[in-house]
């Protein structure tokens, strides 16, 4: 897909925010009529642009109140201990988001548990699951900010 327009990227800022919108809306606010706003979210799904749409939940009110950065050092950087790994994070269902890093760290995990003895339940089927160099934890004590809006320009053409 080439790069994405003004509207384009004013369609994807709508969405980011609240993929409820009625087309009607998201076309009034980018400066479409319905149909090719609707013709535009569809090549935009198909270009891979927008990936899902999802509903958001407060963490804590579903009882997942302890979130936890988890630093990994692999023990071996082959591709079948890389497969191992993925396998098994791909059953923790506490991953929320994985990130193979350049630095210290191999592997930066963000989990998401209830509370510490989850967490610890967590650590033991993560460290018998595959061989780890080194595990470093980081608690979170408060959340300061979130999105999972990216920040695109929807001024400049």
């Amino acid at each position: 897909m080439p790069e994405l327009d003004l509207i384009d990227r004013k369609i994807v800022a709508a969405l980011m925010q609240d993929a409820t919108l009625p087309i009607a809306q998201i076309a009034d606010r980018v400066g479409l009529s319905q149909t090719p706003c609707w013709k535009r979210i569809q090549k935009l799904e198909a270009a891979g642009v927008l990936t899902r749409r999802v509903a958001l939940a407060d963490p804590a009110k579903l009882g997942f109140g302890l979130s936890v950065f988890v630093g990994i050092e692999a023990v071996d950087h082959g591709a079948e201990w890389r497969d191992s790994f993925l396998r098994a994070i791909a059953g923790l269902p506490e991953v929320m988001e994985a990130f193979r890093m350049a630095g210290e760290m191999d592997y930066l995990l963000r989990v998401a548990v209830a509370d510490m003895a989850a967490f610890d339940d967590f650590y033991r089927r993560l460290t018998e699951a595959v061989p780890l160099k080194n595990v470093t934890s980081h608690f979170a004590m408060e959340r300061l900010h979130y999105t999972t809006a990216y920040p695109v320009n929807t001024r400049d053409r």
